[in-house]
């Protein structure tokens, strides 16, 4: 299965900029909040993680050659990690942080997926 520049492209966009404006939330919105709870060093990795997994999907079309391991990986990584710790940190119940290991597994996943694709791109 392969999934085309343009959806990536795409995907990549909204993820950018669902990060800059959630990290703009949580540094003037969700300020008093996140630092009553304690929390806000959480919101941070979930910004710090969507933005840079934003970085590496843009990069994929140069990569992958289409395949969507890498694509999908990412992409359940960002809903998992980065979802799961956004709900928690402004007071979703406790059991979504058993959700970001698994998040985090799928961006490992994705990475060596990556890595792959550029192994088997033939490019040198």
């Amino acid at each position: 299965m392969t999934v085309g520049v343009r959806p990536v492209l795409m995907t990549a966009a909204l993820m950018g900029a669902s990060g800059v404006a959630l990290g703009a939330f949580g540094a003037h919105a969700l300020q008093a909040t996140l630092a009553e709870s304690g929390r806000e060093g959480i919101w941070d990795t979930a910004v710090l993680y969507l933005l840079a997994h934003t970085a590496a999907m843009a990069f994929l079309p140069h990569v992958d050659r289409g395949r969507v391991w890498p694509f999908g990986l990412f992409l359940a990584g960002t809903v998992l990690f980065c979802g799961s710790l956004f709900l928690y940190a402004v007071g979703g119940p406790r059991f979504l942080v058993m959700v970001t290991p698994v998040g985090g597994v799928c961006f490992l996943a994705g990475w060596v997926a990556l890595g792959v694709a550029a192994w088997c791109s033939g490019r040198s």
